[in-house]
């Protein structure tokens, strides 16, 4: 039971490290303006991310659902006023 339980995670953290490499790729292809640099700035920062301090994918998932759904939770409990 075990062994599926880490193969479960495993394929949770493969999917999360895909899902930030495109994330920063496509930011840094919008802001850099070169597709090679890009990708090389997202390898970095992936590998940085994923192998270096594995526990920072955890702000950058806090980041991504802040940065989705935060500003209409803000709303409906009226911290920000329009």
């Amino acid at each position: 039971m075990n062994w599926i339980m880490l193969d479960v995670w495993g394929n949770i953290w493969i999917a999360l490290a895909i899902f930030t490499f495109v994330w920063i790729f496509s930011w840094a292809k919008n802001n850099l303006g070169s597709a090679k640099l890009a990708v090389i700035f997202a390898i970095v920062i992936a590998y940085i991310t994923f192998y270096t301090n594995p526990e920072l994918i955890w702000l950058g998932v806090a980041l991504f659902v802040f940065a989705t759904f935060g500003k209409e939770i803000f709303e409906k409990i009226q911290v920000i006023n329009k």
